[in-house]
């Protein structure tokens, strides 16, 4: 028989063996190194894209440390969420904004919050991208003035508003104005840029809350490309003929990168062709430079999962990959969410990792050294091909209907019928998701332990922010503020580019809900469509038995059970409420479901008219205690209080006690994603005979 090696022998083996396999290793590399040098002796690398984090909270302070930390981490440009109030045209302690301060964002109410969240930040070197649209306008009045205070050329300041009304009146719901005079403020922004901040991007079209409401990628391809057709259509009465071209080429677009990485990657090459198609045939755009797609992106957080939330750093990786693989369809900028934003807000800490993995993708492989190695692949062009047919279908019909403001109705109920669709497949198993419909057992993540697994929102900002406005308006010229306002209205009404009178009026020192009462007062308010239809779809798989127990709970109410769906505060993302709405239509309820931006009086009011049996409440935006807490009591006072109550949002575990210490029935986070089970629990909160045996 052979003799064994003893251990410390295998142990003295491993040692040289691996020795040998480490010179091995250098000495390969440094071949590998030399032959990349040298091929590359008449090769640049191409340069990175923007590394950004999508930051902001509880206030201008809080946020201008964050932004200096990012910065000195290898950040190399910022974008700016704003809370909620400041995204509507509300000051901090209107009666809409309670809850909502600082909560999705930073709050800025005046030039004062601005000159805060700029300080010791040089403007003129800065890259700076605003999630904003539609108050704009105001913020870019805000963010010129501070630049004047700094010093700064105006006309070389660098960086983006998003400035895409149509999306939100699609997915978002951070509208104020009705479609026509948004698409005029959007076109006053462009046109004033183009004269006064030539190297600003005043629209960054964005697509990527489409994809979060459910649009497939032709529908993402369309909506947008028909966002820009809209806006270009406009701006084309506002600028000279000679530099209409140049504002062409200033139009970027914010995109979405899902997990299905072939077809994302194929999405964005599709982009570029049919924007090049556009540009040329549309526009008559001759210069390729201002017929490049010129894109950011964040990619897809719809996916992101409550349920093993370590998983999501792969799912964020190869969505990164998407749109940075290919060389001729690579983003300009991009920022990533953190792996447990299912969970509430990152900290710090979640940010810089998602920071790293764009370093490493950039600077340590060898990415950016080579052409697209995708060009001449059969399967993609295929797969794009597919995807610009199915896009230009779908610009053809919004075109026939007169444009995209005049197709929000068509477009929004596109995409509640498609995320519907998305989500049953996921519910049937035909979609996998890990851990949420496959492989659900799992080992707890250490990562989500503890009492500072997830960061949370300063609970004083509020108060600081409503006393530091308080003093600004006290100490500020009233009788020049007025004159601005009065200048602003007069423009407003007269045609006028708004953008001067908001920038006097914001060296004046006007706030943000008075510039937005301002337009608000001039051109109205609106409340767009909910894209649910009074009609049931024909949607039958698995609603069978509900619809049964629907048709027996109303026999024993004497009428059809009634669920009142309602959305307090300002959050927008009503795609969740949306889906709740339309799943117990079609099981058979009786719906009322009124959109977005509701007070919960409103909400209170709609229960006591419509004789609610249930009343379901969405919030996305961390404000759920507040409001919940108000709506409850609301609800005794009107001698409602035996109506069940159920709320789902991103909803901590500590909060969803609170909320059943209030009297909430039934409490639902991301990790509930089976309608029918929620539909079931609907029934039972609003079974008589249930009620009776207890």
């Amino acid at each position: 028989m052979p003799s064994e090696t003893p251990p410390r022998d295998r142990q003295a083996d491993r040692h040289v063996s691996g020795a040998d396999r480490q010179a091995d290793r250098l000495a390969s590399g440094a071949d590998r190194q030399a032959d990349r040098l040298a091929s590359g002796a008449d090769r640049q690398a191409d340069r990175p894209w923007l590394f950004r984090t999508y930051a902001g909270h509880s206030t201008a302070r809080a946020s201008n440390a964050l932004y200096r930390t990012n910065l000195a981490k290898g950040q190399t440009g910022l974008s700016v969420a704003f809370d909620l109030p400041t995204q509507t045209g509300y000051d901090s302690d209107h009666t809409l904004a309670r809850g909502e301060v600082g909560k999705v964002g930073v709050p800025v109410a005046h030039l004062g919050d601005m000159r805060m969240l700029f300080e010791d930040i040089p403007l003129d070197r800065m890259n700076t991208s605003m999630t904003i649209n539609a108050t704009a306008p105001w913020l870019l009045a805000l963010y010129i003035a501070v630049a004047e205070e700094q010093g700064a050329d105006i006309s070389g300041l660098q960086g983006t508003v998003q400035n895409d009304l149509i999306k939100e009146y699609l997915s978002r719901g951070t509208y104020v104005c009705p479609p026509q005079p948004s698409l005029r403020m959007i076109t006053d922004v462009a046109a004033y840029t183009r004269e006064h901040l030539p190297k600003w991007n005043p629209m960054n079209i964005c697509s990527y809350h489409l994809q979060e409401a459910g649009a497939t990628p032709e529908e993402e391809l369309a909506f947008a490309l028909a966002t820009a057709t809209t806006v270009l259509d406009d701006l084309r009465q506002k600028v000279p003929a000679e530099h209409f071209p140049e504002m062409v080429g200033r139009i970027s677009f914010f995109v979405n990168a899902g997990i299905r990485f072939i077809t994302e990657m194929s999405k964005m090459r599709a982009f570029v062709e049919l924007w090049d198609e556009i540009t040329a045939e549309r526009y008559g755009v001759e210069d390729p430079k201002f017929r490049r797609f010129r894109y950011g992106v964040q990619v897809n957080s719809l996916g992101l999962t409550e349920q093993q939330p370590e998983n999501n750093v792969y799912r964020i990786l190869l969505e990164m990959l998407a749109v940075t693989l290919s060389k001729n369809a690579r983003a300009r900028a991009v920022q990533l969410p953190a792996w447990n934003e299912a969970l509430g807000l990152p900290r710090p800490w979640d940010q810089q990792w998602s920071l790293r993995m764009q370093q490493i993708l950039a600077f340590e492989t060898d990415l950016l050294e080579y052409d697209d190695i995708f060009d001449g692949n059969p399967a993609i062009e295929r797969k794009v091909e597919e995807l610009k047919a199915g896009a230009r279908a779908e610009l053809a019909q919004i075109d026939a209907m007169g444009g995209a403001m005049d197709a929000i109705e068509y477009m929004k109920s596109r995409l509640v019928e498609s995320n519907a669709e998305r989500i049953a497949r996921i519910e049937a198993g035909q979609t996998t998701v890990v851990g949420v419909n496959k492989w659900t057992e799992h080992a707890p993540s250490p990562l989500t332990s503890g009492p500072e697994a997830i960061m949370v929102a300063d609970p004083q900002a509020e108060a600081d922010q409503i006393a530091r406005l308080e003093a600004w308006r006290a100490a500020r010229d009233e009788a020049a503020v007025q004159a601005a306002l009065d200048e602003l209205r007069r423009v407003a009404q007269s045609g006028g580019n708004v953008m001067p009178a908001s920038i006097a009026a914001a060296r004046a020192g006007a706030t943000t809900g008075e510039w937005g009462d301002a337009v608000r007062a001039t051109f109205g308010q609106y409340r767009g469509p909910t894209g649910v239809s009074k009609n049931p779809s024909n949607r039958t798989e698995g609603l069978d038995d509900i619809r049964a127990r629907v048709d027996a709970v109303s026999d024993a109410l004497g009428r059809r059970l009634k669920f009142v769906v309602g959305k307090p505060g300002l959050d927008g993302h009503s795609n969740g409420a949306e889906q709740i709405a339309a799943r117990a239509r079609d099981c058979g309820m009786d719906i009322t479901y009124e959109g977005i931006r509701l007070t919960p009086e409103e909400i209170v009011e709609s229960a006591r008219r419509d004789g609610a049996h249930v009343v379901g409440l969405s919030i996305l935006s961390g404000s759920h205690i507040p409001l919940i807490e108000e709506l409850m009591e609301r609800m005794r006072a009107a001698g409602l209080g035996h109506v069940p109550v159920v709320a789902g949002g991103i909803i901590p575990e500590d909060d969803a006690a609170r909320l059943v210490a209030m009297g909430v029935a039934k409490v639902y986070t991301p990790k509930d994603f089976e309608l029918n089970t929620i539909m079931a629990d609907i029934v039972a909160l609003a079974d008589p005979r249930a009620k009776a045996a207890e």
